[in-house]
């Protein structure tokens, strides 16, 4: 089921530790370190990715497939030479030193048909020389968000890595949820996790910041042939320098449509420091990830940062530039002209601000947003929603397909407390919407399938994630399930799903793991 042709590209052109040594460590000189899975008990089955398995030439397993073992770890198929990546990284914004794959393990690169290549790693597959002080274990809970999340972000549009399967282990992992010195033993499962690649800006720091400039470099090169070749060594021989200042410009631009996506969708990675950070612009580790509900830029799911939010909602684009400020510094010892490294940067705040605002426009049923008052315009809206506690996604989706104040009064959490100073001030936005709308000349019927193409009903909520999580835990899988299937087709109304397109109950509000959630997993 899973056998393929493997390739060990990032093994055998890079350089690595080959010693077999597990046990926790500084690992200097190395881009990875050869390690095996550890064994689990008792593989069971909770979630399977059939398209993207069909796209992987993979069959769907039986209860019973001996494959299913190599999807938790206790065995390999052929080809496949497992490691754990090294890498460093800014945590909070402050060098946090050597990271690495603590807890996952790429299993190998899988060769498609046509010619592809995707990454296969277990995430909770047991600890690596870059685990410092944990087991390399991953718990239910946190590996059916992954599972959940990496697929709806992918049926929204938004770039990402993806998940092939979940599998419960057995096995109990002892977690410190909350952070308040009462650890528990919580279910353990390992996700199957693809990518073209899963290099983050991390893996060019650690070298930079450990003076290792030939590993860097051939780190870089190394990038460059295998997933951007356009960049490669051509005949018009480009200068080193010159190549790379224009490798960094493209990731500053795919970074940008990243996080302005997230922006559209009212997502919150929750932790975005440079190791969580993919440089090929997908949305990598999930976490103590959050969606909007009511909208509030300063929100943020992860409970570690509370204090400070720094990775809230609204920080997130300055975050990812940030972000890509320390990549470029990690790249001055390869780029002789900072300026060009300069223009990256530059390079990712245009066309953050462009992507923005066409996304944004969509979202309103709008061509663009190119009349001097349009910024107002929308400026104005997103003061409102706050200010109102107003659910982001049932907003813009009632907007498209509800009179105004209708659509308003849906996606209020608590619409008898809308004031007459308030109400005042939505029937006036209200009124100037509707005029620029007529003013575009368009009817309402392409007006609203613009905006049902880019404003979806059905997002991964938190409190949705944790039902399934709940009832998962006790090994009824079918929520998890049904949960999935209606986050496939997020921009089309299904019926009988108006549970999945609600606003969070009262009830959830504060409710551990349906509002913040912490890094522990």
């Amino acid at each position: 089921m899973l056998h393929g042709v493997y390739l060990d590209r990032f093994v055998a052109e890079l350089p690595g530790d080959h010693s077999g040594n597990g046990q926790p460590r500084a690992v200097p000189g190395v881009c990875y370190s050869l390690v095996q899975p550890t064994p689990v008990r008792a593989a069971r089955l909770l979630a399977w990715n059939a398209s993207l398995a069909q796209q992987l030439g993979f069959d769907a397993p039986a209860p019973d497939d001996p494959s299913l073992q190599v999807l938790v770890g206790n065995a390999l198929a052929p080809g496949m030479r497992p490691y754990a990546a090294r890498y460093g990284g800014h945590q909070f914004g402050n060098w946090a030193g050597q990271l690495g794959d603590g807890r996952a393990i790429t299993l190998g690169e899988l060769c498609l048909a046509d010619g592809r290549v995707r990454e296969l790693q277990l995430k909770g597959a047991g600890q690596t020389p870059y685990s410092r002080f944990a087991d390399g274990r991953a718990v239910l809970r946190s590996s059916l968000r992954e599972y959940l999340c990496s697929e709806a972000m992918h049926a929204l549009g938004v770039p990402t890595t993806r998940a092939l399967s979940l599998l419960a282990t057995g096995e109990g992992v002892v977690r410190d949820m909350f952070y308040d010195g009462r650890p528990e033993s919580e279910p353990g499962a390992i996700v199957c996790r693809v990518a073209p690649s899963f290099v983050r800006f991390g893996n060019f720091e650690i070298h930079a910041a450990e003076q290792e400039i030939d590993v860097l470099r051939r780190l870089l090169e190394w990038v460059i042939r295998h997933h951007f070749p356009q960049f490669a060594p051509g005949t018009e021989r480009i200068a080193d320098s010159r190549r790379y200042a224009d490798w960094f410009r493209e990731v500053c631009e795919r970074t940008a449509i990243m996080v302005a996506h997230w922006m559209r969708v009212g997502f919150v990675h929750g932790v975005m420091n440079t190791d969580n950070m993919s440089i090929l612009g997908l949305t990598i580790d999930y976490g103590p990830y959050g969606w909007l509900e009511g909208y509030e830029p300063g929100w943020t799911p992860n409970t570690t940062d509370a204090s400070g939010r720094r990775y809230c909602y609204g920080n997130q684009p300055q975050i990812a530039l940030w972000n890509l400020a320390r990549l470029a510094s990690a790249l001055l010892p390869l780029v002789e002209d900072k300026a060009a490294l300069q223009d990256g940067l530059e390079h990712y705040r245009a066309t953050f601000a462009a992507q923005h605002q066409l996304m944004f426009a969509a979202k309103l049923g709008l061509r663009s947003l190119d009349r001097p008052e349009d910024e107002v315009l929308l400026a104005d809206l997103l003061g409102l929603l706050q200010a109102s506690e107003t659910d982001m996604t049932l907003f813009f989706r009632g907007l498209g397909n509800l009179e105004g104040r209708e659509a308003l009064t849906l996606a209020l959490y608590s619409p008898d407390a809308l004031d007459a100073e308030q109400a005042a001030r939505w029937d006036a936005w209200l009124a100037r919407y509707a005029q620029r709308c007529e003013a575009q000349g368009e009817s309402n019927e392409v007006r609203r399938e613009r905006m049902n193409a880019h404003n979806p009903l059905y997002v991964p909520r938190n409190y949705l994630a944790q039902q399934a999580i709940d009832a998962a835990t006790q090994g009824d899988v079918g929520p998890l399930q049904t949960l999935l299937q209606v986050l496939e087709r997020p921009y089309s109304e299904q019926t009988g799903c108006d549970a999945y397109a609600a606003k969070r109950p009262e009830w959830a509000r504060h409710k551990a793991g349906c509002s913040a959630l912490s890094c522990s997993s």
